[in-house]
């Protein structure tokens, strides 16, 4: 039985899009702590603004945009001097938020759609994106030799978005164990593991410029 290249690539893809999402970074960080703040639309929006980031980089290294990739390795060292900026400025916001007496749901479309926002610019600032995305998709369109990249785009977006509605619903559905303290306590820990995560991004680039 001979196996649809077209679906073989948009499996593998579906992998590659839960296995880069799946590890606990800052995305996931993120996630855990707006779902716990402000219900499982928040944390899901959050998780999707990285989901659609990852395919903004699978599609230009699936479709071999030299210019753009040449740019963006070039400029991976700025990525990650933002990227780090951003994070430390989410650790802080976290850190300050008044904790409410009970956990509320996001309110507004506007709230998601800045909880979309932050992800996605977030994720686009990752060097580690940048480049994982780029060479594994690059490889896989080279050894397939396809006609259309969309099922490798819509593998990662689709395989990305799963991981995030996972995540989401289970934490959704602990959030309301958790009172005014430890809600406090999982917004400090959170700001201090994304300042963490900050840090370490800068040190990386010190160390590899040396």
């Amino acid at each position: 039985m001979t196996t649809d290249p077209m679906l073989l690539l948009f499996a593998q893809s579906l992998l590659i899009g839960l296995s880069i999402a799946a590890p606990v970074g800052p995305i996931g960080l993120l996630t855990i702590q707006r779902t716990l703040a402000s219900g499982p639309a928040a944390g899901l929006a959050t998780g999707l603004g990285a989901a659609v980031a990852d395919a903004v980089y699978g599609a230009i290294g699936a479709f071999g945009v030299s210019a753009v990739i040449a740019w963006l390795t070039g400029a991976r060292t700025w990525f990650a001097v933002g990227g780090g900026a951003f994070l430390l400025w989410l650790a802080w916001s976290i850190w300050r938020t008044p904790i409410a007496e009970r956990a509320a749901d996001a309110g507004s479309g506007r709230d998601l759609l800045r909880c979309f926002a932050g992800t996605f610019v977030l994720t686009l600032s990752n060097p580690a994106t940048i480049l994982s995305f780029i060479a594994v998709f690059g490889a896989l369109a080279g050894r397939l030799a396809i006609a259309s990249p969309w099922p490798m785009i819509a593998g990662v977006l689709i395989g990305s978005a799963l991981w995030w509605l996972f995540l989401a619903a289970a934490v959704g559905r602990l959030r309301e164990r958790f009172d005014r303290r430890w809600r406090r306590r999982i917004n400090q820990g959170s700001a201090l593991l994304l300042a963490a995560f900050a840090l370490w991004q800068w040190g990386a680039l010190l160390l590899g410029e040396q």
